[in-house]
C-alpha cells in the first residue's frame, strides 16, 4: 500500500481553502502571461492603422491584412479553411458595418474587434491550461525524484520530437516534455502523456510502459503486456467542477481496468487531482482500500506529489 507513505485517511486528500485561492491566482497570472502577446499585437496594429485617414485606406496597408481578418472574426483555423475572395468580403463588411459607423474612432474600433477575437481564442486555450500546469508540476516532481536518486533519464521534446539526455540542474524541461524515460535497477521505464491507448481506445493522461525510448511507437502501444501503470491527472481548481473531474477520471480508470482484465492483466492505477472535496476524498479512499486504485495524491500538496512520484519511478 504505497499510498500510506503520504496518506493516513481520506481527509488528507481534501484541498485546503487557501490552496484553492492560490490556484485561482496562479491561473489568473498565467492568463495574463498568455494574453501579453495579443496586447502587444494590438498596440502594433494601432500604430499601423493610424496611417489611414479613413477606414477604406486600411485596405492599402498590406502588413495588417491578417489583423483585419482577425478583427472581422476569423480565427487562425478559419483563415486556413477559406479562400481569399471570402476573406476580402469579410474585411469589406467589417469596414462597412463597424469601422465606418465609428467615424473618427475607427482605429480604436478596429483594435477593439481584433482583441475581441484574440480574447475568444485565448479563452479556448485557457480551458486546457490548468491541465498543462498540472502536467508540468508532476513532471518536475518526477524529474526531482530521478535526479535525487541519480537515475539516468531522457525526455522527449515536444517541439523537436527528439529524445534529449536529462541533466540534474536543467530548468524548464517540463515546459516542452511529452514523455520521460529512465533506467532503474536494470529496467527501462517510459512515461508518456496524453496518449490514445489502442486497447482502451481513449486518451489517457499518464501511461507508464516497460519499453525503451525508441520503442515508443504505435506497434508497442498495441501490446497490453507493455503497460505498467495508468494515471488520471486533473488540474482544475474550481470546487464547483470537482465532482465532474472525478467522474471523468473514474470513467477513464474503469474503462482501463475493464479492457486489461480481458487480457488477464491488472496495471497499477492512480489519480492526482488539484481540487478534491470531502465526498470525493472519501470515495477515493475507498478505492485505495479495496485496491481499485493503487495510489492517489492531491496536486496542491507537494509532499504527496513527491511521494507518488517516488513510487512511480520505482515501479
Amino acid at each position: 500500500m504505497s499510498y500510506i507513505q503520504h496518506l493516513s485517511c481520506s481527509t488528507d486528500l481534501i484541498t485546503p481553502t487557501e490552496e484553492i485561492r492560490s490556484g485561482f491566482v496562479t491561473l489568473a497570472l498565467e492568463r495574463n502571461r498568455q494574453a501579453t502577446p495579443f496586447v502587444e499585437q494590438a498596440r502594433a496594429l494601432r500604430v499601423f492603422a493610424m496611417q489611414a485617414k479613413t477606414p477604406t485606406e486600411l485596405l492599402q496597408i498590406d502588413e495588417i491584412r491578417p489583423a483585419l481578418l482577425t478583427a472581422a472574426g476569423f480565427s487562425d483555423k478559419a483563415v486556413g479553411h477559406t479562400d481569399e475572395v471570402s476573406q476580402s468580403t469579410a474585411i469589406e463588411l467589417l469596414i462597412e458595418n463597424f469601422l465606418e459607423p465609428a467615424g473618427t474612432e475607427f482605429v480604436e474600433e478596429l483594435v477593439y474587434r481584433f482583441l475581441l477575437t484574440r480574447g475568444d481564442s485565448l479563452g479556448g486555450s485557457m480551458r486546457n491550461i490548468a491541465g498543462k500546469l498540472a502536467e508540468r508540476k508532476v513532471t518536475r516532481s518526477i524529474i526531482s525524484a530521478l535526479t535525487l536518486t541519480e537515475t539516468t533519464f531522457q525526455w522527449l521534446n515536444t517541439v523537436s520530437n527528439t529524445w534529449i539526455a536529462g541533466k540534474k540542474s536543467e530548468p524548464d524541461i517540463e515546459l516542452n516534455v511529452k514523455a520521460l524515460s529512465w533506467v532503474r535497477n536494470g529496467a527501462t521505464r517510459t512515461l508518456v502523456y496524453n496518449r490514445t491507448i489502442p486497447l482502451v481506445r481513449k486518451n489517457i493522461d499518464m501511461c507508464l510502459l516497460d519499453c525503451e525510448p525508441d520503442e515508443l511507437i504505435p506497434a508497442t502501444l498495441r501490446v497490453p503486456e507493455k503497460y505498467i501503470a495508468f494515471g488520471e491527472l486533473k488540474g482544475g481548481i474550481d470546487p464547483a467542477g470537482a465532482d465532474e473531474h472525478w467522474k471523468t477520471a473514474q470513467t477513464a480508470l474503469t474503462r482501463i481496468r475493464a479492457a486489461f482484465s480481458v487480457e488477464n492483466l491488472l496495471p497499477f492505477l492512480f489519480f492526482i487531482g488539484a481540487v478534491i472535496v470531502d465526498n470525493m476524498a472519501q470515495e477515493i479512499w475507498r478505492h485505495l482500500e479495496d485496491k481499485t486504485l493503487i495510489n492517489a495524491a492531491n496536486l496542491t500538496n507537494a509532499d504527496q506529489v513527491a511521494s507518488l512520484s517516488n513510487w512511480l519511478v520505482s515501479l
